[in-house]
């Protein structure tokens, strides 16, 4: 592939990014040494010969988007080269504009030696660039680097390119989505957590009829919702009516999801609310911020979807416009079979390439490597995720307590956090002290979401027409999605849809990903 054509390609990603949450969490393994092969006996650098001199500090440069209004200070930079021997220079651009650097970057071939991508879109995008050989394949070489050696493998398999890794990858758990609700207005109406979709639907009804916050006024909503088919409530929804995870065997071979009856479902659930009046009737075009906010100032009830972590967050802002509410999390809800399900990620939100232009050549490769290995340590993983303790965050009963100075964490922190690779489970670094009983629940919801978790089988596949037109063929599809939820199109107008997505390239793709999946 020529760099004019992925040019082309990524140019369409311009308007799209996945919001990604972080949770950082930590196991309760000792502090590295600055070697990161001290802790498994293998020492990469230690020399027994006194006059030898000091190992050259290795040049990195790195770029990565930046999810804070300013480029952070050397701060973490500083203590990270120190425990890494290693010169830094890190390359932010904001996240927003982030695909556009990327293009042009890669089109005049100036991408750094340390590459981050954006999401797992933008990942798709590159697939063919990475098998045209523009990035180094790493698989082979990890063995060599006793932590990188801890990533997962099942999540390595999901980012690797026709069976060769190039990745490094910055974990997720699998499965945080669920729901955030007004548990003080449950209570008041002797409600309970719902138990499926239909007291799902009655819990929304009855936060917008029923007077839940006792000012005798109707002006209250059930359910809050924003322009996200994925993170918002739709995706979460689906998956609780047994809907598969993007694909799904159906006659045989793979088949999209909205080409399953559980989909229509979905879309029904949602119709209902939306004529009933239990959810905003403007979904399709609300902003995220402004769904919080409407969730925040007190006038709805359930906030669904994305992250059940984010339950501090809104809790945080809930309080200081009313003080007595109280928030719970939620995610056990079966669908009309009795039956429970959790779409997962694959368990990474972004990763990590290595552009051959600018790493000359394999002995370079392990030197950068080698910093990826010390990152891959508690001592490295929580400063860049935590900071400096002390500073930023303290251990309490061996989890970290961020500072009450959130600003300062946001301005010398954030920006190195978001480029921490592996999980707790890897990498070592601190799990986070959560106070917040709705937070502690979310925590444990978390973990049994996966028992029920539904796995995207195309996850590790590749598709030719998905990567080139699959970002515009999926906007036929998120369109009449919506259409349908609006009472606009009928079940047959969204099947047209359907079919006109297949005629401009569906039945493509859905060749495409079969002949891989039975390969």
């Amino acid at each position: 592939m020529t760099k004019k054509s992925f040019t082309l390609l990524l140019s369409s990603l311009l308007t799209l990014s996945m919001l990604s949450a972080c949770g950082g969490n930590n196991n309760k393994e000792a502090a590295a040494t600055k070697d990161p092969g001290a802790s498994t006996g293998t020492n990469t650098t230690a020399t027994t010969d006194p006059a030898a001199e000091p190992e050259k500090p290795t040049e990195i440069k790195i770029m990565l988007p930046l999810n804070t209004t300013d480029t952070p200070p050397d701060t973490i930079k500083t203590e990270v080269e120190k425990v890494t021997n290693t010169k830094l220079t890190y390359q932010f651009f904001p996240a927003d504009t982030y695909e556009e650097k990327l293009n042009s970057s890669f089109a005049t071939g100036s991408l750094p030696q340390v590459t981050y991508l954006k999401n797992q879109t933008t990942f798709l995008q590159m697939k063919e660039a990475i098998k045209d050989g523009q990035f180094w394949e790493i698989g082979p070489l990890l063995s060599e680097f006793p932590n990188l050696n801890k990533l997962k493998p099942e999540i390595l398999g999901n980012t690797k390119v026709d069976g060769k890794l190039y990745t490094l990858y910055i974990g997720r758990p699998l499965a945080r989505q669920g729901i955030i609700y007004r548990k003080d207005w449950a209570d008041k109406l002797g409600l309970k957590a719902p138990a499926n979709t239909e007291e799902l639907f009655a819990m929304a009804k009855a936060f917008t009829e029923q007077d839940p916050d006792g000012n005798g006024k109707k002006d209250t909503i059930g359910v809050v919702d924003r322009n996200e088919l994925v993170y918002g409530a739709f995706k979460t929804v689906s998956s609780w009516f047994g809907t598969p995870n993007n694909w799904a065997e159906k006659d045989g071979q793979l088949a999209p999801e909205f080409t399953f009856p559980q989909y229509i479902d979905t879309m029904d659930f949602f119709k209902k609310l939306r004529e009933g009046g239990y959810m905003n009737q403007d979904f399709a075009a609300t902003s995220k911020t402004d769904a919080v906010n409407m969730f925040t100032s007190g006038k709805a009830g359930l906030y669904i979807g994305g992250s059940m972590q984010d339950i501090d967050s809104l809790n945080k802002d809930l309080i200081k416009n009313v003080p007595d509410a109280v928030l719970d999390t939620h995610s056990m809800v079966a669908g009309p079979d009795g039956k429970f399900a959790q779409w997962m990620i694959p368990g990474y939100n972004n990763v990590v390439l290595f552009p051959k232009p600018a790493v000359k050549d394999e002995a370079e490769l392990k030197k950068i490597l080698k910093f990826f290995d010390y990152m891959m340590t508690p001592e490295v993983s929580n400063l860049m995720y935590w900071g400096i303790e002390g500073t930023h965050y303290t251990v309490v009963d061996g989890k970290a307590k961020a500072t009450d100075n959130k600003e300062l964490i946001e301005r010398e922190v954030k920006g190195f956090k978001d480029s921490v690779i592996g999980e707790y489970e890897t990498n070592g670094m601190y799990q986070s002290l959560n106070v917040l009983p709705g937070r502690i629940h979310a925590e444990e919801l978390v973990l049994e979401n996966v028992k029920y978790g539904v796995a995207d089988p195309t996850a590790a596949l590749d598709s030719a027409t998905y990567t080139s037109k699959g970002v515009e063929l999926q906007q036929i599809i998120a369109d009449a999605t919506y259409k349908y939820m609006y009472g606009q199109l009928d079940k047959a107008g969204f099947e047209k849809e359907v079919e006109n997505w297949k005629s401009r390239g569906g039945a493509k793709i859905i060749e495409e990903y079969n002949a891989a999946y039975t390969k």
